[in-house]
């Protein structure tokens, strides 16, 4: 949900727009770093000595359909690291300085243990770390070139056996007692305190303390990246207003962050409740990676006799990831024929002509053209939450929609019939689906 900057509090035109860009200069330095930050900051203090003003934004929360990621991670690491490798030690500490202000409800001395105890649990780990590979060795931008969803499990269950809460994408939480300790103490007006330590897909160690004293909420978080030889650092802290923290019943911890700049979060999240190995299988092999919001596979109800409501070319990108497991390279943005065709009718009950008439073959090139699929801003996404095997030998998954920018776990639920092949490829039989917590996004047209 994109806004405008608007300074806060009394004060001169110049001060209410230096307030605001202050504010935006948190979150970018949380969320990408100091050259990344730098960058901005040089052309907003650009835009200032000319005079030019900045937009105010609505007071009140305007939830539209996500939009189009726009944002700074396009830009290549090595690109801003040559752009800003001049860049004077005393420059990026005053920066730093100003970024880090922030009416923490914590103690200096409550902060720096947080500290300590992030650069202790990590330390707990140096040893699953020994072997990676570091890109930009020796610099403040140092990080893993590839770290597996083995080695991020294994970092998870080293920091649970420490009694720590932990966990990454798709793994359970490891002592997520402790979570539901903390926001049944903070329903009941107590003050509490708790930290989960998120392993990210990157191998770094997020260390995120959520605090609720004198009834007020913040988060206060701690990044630990890595170098060479498994040598933990912390690489940024800071603090986070929130405005609201809740637990599902389902199970998801789901927290508004109280300021949000274009193209940020609103709503951040973590599955507390564990989910069964099963569900997740299930999920990663035939759910993970599907689009509630560009194309109609998942928001209409299709079998083999209306199948052909579903088809469209933008769907293929997806369909193609998830039967081979790698991603789609074309040539000249054109798919051959007998690639497009092969996927289609394997994972689907549909004919070649079907696939013909309906995904746009081009029968003087004998293949089909690529139509990129432009990513939404924060979409839903399935999960398999049970599952029943059916004595044909086909599999009926029961999927819930999470929307957790929209504060459901539960938006809408899917019945998806899928029938598995001896040779580890399958086909998707039908779909059937009911709104719960949401509105269905409107189908693809």
């Amino acid at each position: 949900m994109e806004e405008d900057v608007k300074g806060r509090g009394g004060g001169t035109d110049g001060e209410l727009r230096r307030d605001g860009i202050m504010k935006e200069m948190k979150w970018l330095f949380k969320k990408y770093g100091f050259l990344i930050v730098l960058t901005v900051s040089i052309v907003i203090a650009g835009c200032l000595v000319l005079g030019r003003t900045v937009s105010e934004k609505n007071e009140e929360e305007v939830w539209e359909e996500p939009v189009i990621i726009e944002i700074a991670e396009s830009v290549k690491e090595e690109e801003v690291i040559d752009c800003f490798a001049e860049v004077s030690e005393e420059t990026a500490q005053v920066f730093t300085e100003e970024i880090s202000e922030s009416a923490s409800i914590l103690t200096a001395q409550e902060e720096q243990k947080l500290r300590e105890e992030a650069m202790s649990a990590a330390e707990h780990c140096m040893e699953l770390y020994q072997d990676v590979e570091i890109s930009y060795p020796g610099t403040e931008y140092a990080c893993i070139e590839v770290f597996s969803d083995q080695q991020r499990k294994e970092v998870v269950k080293c920091l649970g056996e420490e009694g720590l809460v932990s966990v990454s994408d798709g793994i359970n939480m490891e002592n997520h007692q402790k979570m539901e300790d903390f926001y049944s103490a903070y329903l009941s007006g107590r003050d509490a305190m708790v930290t989960v330590s998120d392993v990210d897909r990157s191998g770094n160690i997020d260390a995120l303390t959520f605090v609720y004293r004198n009834g007020k909420i913040q988060s206060y978080y701690v990044a630990t990246g890595w170098r060479e030889g498994g040598i933990p650092e912390i690489k940024s802290f800071g603090i986070n207003d929130l405005q609201e923290i809740k637990l599902t019943e389902k199970g998801y911890f789901i927290y508004t962050n109280s300021e949000v700049i274009a193209h940020g979060n609103l709503r951040e999240y973590f599955r507390v409740k564990p989910l069964p190995d099963e569900c997740r299988e299930l999920t990663k092999k035939y759910i993970e990676g599907l689009s509630f919001v560009n194309y109609n596979m998942l928001v209409t109800n299709w079998d083999a006799g209306n199948v052909e409501e579903i088809l469209l070319p933008r769907m293929f990108e997806d369909i193609y990831r998830i039967y081979t497991k790698e991603p789609l390279e074309t040539e000249g943005g054109l798919i051959p024929a007998e690639i497009y065709e092969r996927v289609m009718t394997t994972c689907f009950p549909v004919s070649v002509e079907q696939v013909r008439e309906y995904c746009g073959y081009l029968a003087d090139a004998d293949g089909y053209e690529y139509e990129m699929i432009f990513a939404r801003q924060f979409p839903p996404f399935g999960e398999v939450v049970d599952y029943r095997q059916n004595q044909d030998g086909t599999i009926t998954l029961y999927v819930d929609g999470v929307w957790p920018d929209y504060n459901s776990d539960c938006a809408f639920t899917n019945q998806i019939v899928v029938l598995p092949f001896e040779d580890g490829t399958f086909r998707y039989l039908s779909n059937a689906v009911w709104q719960k917590e949401l509105e269905l996004p409107q189908a693809v047209k």
